[in-house]
């Protein structure tokens, strides 16, 4: 018996399986809060120039064109006209004495606080940019740390690390210390994302696998919904940032009801730990243990015994085209993601009901993945990034003047990048084999959150030209709806072990066993993989 085989017989799916995925599912809602807070505590309301006397220029209801002692405001935000009472000669100002923001929405927020407005209003973006970085190193630091210390320890540290310092955010004296300090919960973020999603995954059979990633999701979803509503009725950002990082203290009780990965433990020779946690998830699910694991695990064992890094995920050809392929989706999920969540105040429209809307596209995108995705990863993965893309090529045609239709087609653009977002956790959690599992997704995570990073500046193009943000989030995942046909199928087929297992992927038939042409080979490797498990067995008499 392999291990997915050993899963299926303890209940591939059973009670034990669905409490973990109720564990792994609550700190995805205070991720969505911490992923996307920053569109309402980063938001820059109306403002207006103040003038020296702390007044503000045209002080009568913000209506430009209204003239005061001394000053007329033009339309601009960043600069008045100074009119001197007698004569006719006028000279555009620019801000000196800071400005006066509009409580119409929000009571305050960091730009209204640090003045990132005008000639400063990159550093709200580059705040952004730097946050996303954090998940581009968290995706580094803390894939490589699950693979040596496993994905209990990492994500517990993650989940701690990411409530400390989110409540720190809420009490930065300045605008540097608060750009770090939300640096260090980006790294955390991935911590999250990389260990719970991959426990999940190697603790289902696989026929449910793509349970993991999917349910996740939804748990996502409902955090981006609930921050809508947490927002409108919060709208000091100090508060807010406060109110959705102090109930992350409530999850310390994981640290009693968290398991370890079993295949994890197999993998870095802790075979007693391993056996244990089977057998407690086959007394959960009313299940027995087989015997029979005891012979496969020391295979297991003999295949994994050497170490590996991120350079193993090239080394090979067929690795290396997939891996390729998987880091370029990555890459084009997060940056349309994000560059169409964080450019949602550009559409015209209420910013929490676009909000609100937003997270509630999730749902039916995440419910459409479970429905098609036992049929074919690839094609979905194809499928999705196309929907994904062409709606974003199509808000080109519509006029700024049509608010309602560009965020409808926004919708659409979210809703197929939100399915290949979905999809793409699943697909690579099959591709790379067990032993490289987790360092391919980090790498893959890495690779995202170079989009992250890249998706605040190209956002900030709007300004020079509207058209350019669209053209490069309709364009790109055009390319990877290509790209993603030239990936294996994975429906219905065991998870790959060893490199070994995904470069004779295309030998195998769908239900992992060797093609004919392989059964030369596979006979005169038996009696050598006979004398391990027996020489195994052995050591352990």
């Amino acid at each position: 018996m392999d291990f997915d085989q050993i899963l299926s017989a303890i209940g591939g799916f059973g009670k034990y399986q669905k409490i973990l995925y109720v564990w792994i599912c609550l700190p995805q809602i205070f991720l969505a809060f911490h992923m996307m807070v920053s569109i309402f505590t980063g938001s820059s309301p109306r403002h207006y120039c103040r003038d020296s006397s702390s007044s503000v220029a045209g002080n009568h209801s913000f209506f430009p064109g209204t003239i005061s002692l001394n000053f007329s405001i033009s339309h601009s935000s960043c600069s008045f006209f100074d009119v001197p009472l007698q004569g006719n000669r006028t000279e555009r100002v620019l801000c000196a004495h800071g400005w006066v923001y509009s409580k119409e929405t929000f009571q305050s927020t960091t730009v209204t606080e640090w003045d990132l407005v005008c000639d400063r209003a990159g550093l709200n973006s580059l705040g952004s940019s730097i946050y996303m970085l954090g998940l581009l190193v968290g995706s580094v630091l803390f894939g490589a740390m699950a693979d040596r210390y496993g994905r209990r320890l990492v994500l517990l540290l993650s989940i701690a690390l990411q409530t400390v310092f989110g409540v720190a955010v809420a009490f930065a004296p300045n605008f540097p210390i608060y750009v770090i300090l939300r640096f260090i919960v980006g790294t955390t973020i991935s911590g999250v994302i990389i260990n719970a999603f991959v426990l999940g995954t190697e603790w289902t059979c696989t026929k449910r696998r793509m349970l993991a990633g999917i349910f996740t999701d939804y748990a996502f979803g409902l955090g981006y919904m609930l921050l809508a509503g947490v927002a409108y009725l919060i709208r000091d950002w100090r508060k807010l940032q406060l109110a959705i990082s102090a109930p992350g203290f409530l999850l310390i009780f994981y640290i009693w009801v968290l398991p370890q990965s079993a295949r994890w433990l197999l993998a870095n020779d802790r075979r007693e730990e391993a056996i244990a946690l089977l057998r407690k998830a086959a007394l959960v699910n009313g299940r027995v243990l087989p015997p029979a694991v005891q012979v496969k695990k020391c295979r297991i064992l003999a295949e994994e015994k050497r170490s590996y890094s991120a350079v193993d995920l090239v080394r090979t050809p067929q690795m290396r085209k997939r891996a390729i392929i998987l880091f370029y989706i990555w890459f084009v999920n997060v940056l349309v993601y994000y560059g169409l969540s964080l450019g949602v105040s550009r559409l015209g429209t209420n910013l929490y009901l676009t909000q609100f809307v937003f997270g509630v596209v999730e749902i039916p995108a995440r419910s459409l993945v479970l429905l098609v995705l036992p049929f074919s990863r690839r094609l979905s993965q194809s499928g999705f990034l196309a929907v994904g893309g062409l709606a974003c090529l199509l808000m080109l045609a519509v006029p700024a003047d049509h608010p309602s239709v560009l965020t409808a087609l926004a919708m659409v653009g979210k809703f197929g990048i939100t399915a290949s977002f979905a999809v793409i956790y699943v697909y690579t959690a099959e591709i790379f084999p067990t032993v490289l599992r987790q360092t391919g997704i980090g790498v893959s995570c890495m690779f995202a959150r170079m989009g992250g990073v890249l998706a605040p500046i190209i956002n900030m193009l709007h300004n020079q030209s509207p058209s350019t943000p669209l053209l490069i989030f309709g364009t790109s995942p055009l390319l990877g709806a290509v790209l993603a046909l030239a990936l294996p199928e994975t429906a219905d087929r065991p998870l790959p072990d060893t490199v070994e297992d995904t470069e004779s992927w295309d030998m195998r038939s769908p239900t992992g066993k060797e093609s004919p042409e392989m059964s030369e080979d596979v006979s005169q490797s038996a009696s050598s993989t006979e004398e391990q498990e027996l020489q195994c067995l052995a050591n352990q008499a």
